[in-house]
């Protein structure tokens, strides 16, 4: 499975951006994806953003429930992060993460798919 994310740009606070995610696997096979956002700031460890399963059902990290929403389309194998009411501390590298089955873990090192990032930039 091959990952490639796109959207990052720079932005003011308050602001909105909508990260894509495209897959390389077969229809059939993406809709067996577990994927997630990932984030990660210059010296901090890779955080977790979010997780849709593959029933759509959808988890947050709570620094950004309520700004910010996980989906997939299944038709087109993407994966969308739409963000919005963006603060500077958002600020970071994003990258889209995919694991086989279920959404059991939010750890990086349960994920073995990942893209090479997209920056996102957020100034006060």
């Amino acid at each position: 499975v091959q990952l490639v994310e796109s959207g990052g740009d720079s932005v003011q606070a308050g602001g909105s951006l909508r990260l894509s995610c495209a897959a390389s696997a077969s229809g059939a096979t993406y809709k067996s994806l577990c994927m997630s956002w990932f984030r990660q700031a210059p010296g901090k460890e890779r955080d977790w953003v979010a997780t849709i399963g593959t029933y759509d059902t959808t988890t947050y990290a709570e620094f950004v429930k309520g700004r910010f929403t996980i989906s997939r389309d299944n038709t087109k194998n993407t994966l969308s992060l739409q963000m919005s009411g963006l603060k500077p501390e958002d600020t970071a590298n994003y990258y889209c993460a995919a694991k086989w089955g279920l959404c059991s873990s939010y750890i990086p090192s349960a994920f073995p798919y990942w893209g090479q990032g997209t920056q996102v930039i957020v100034s006060s």
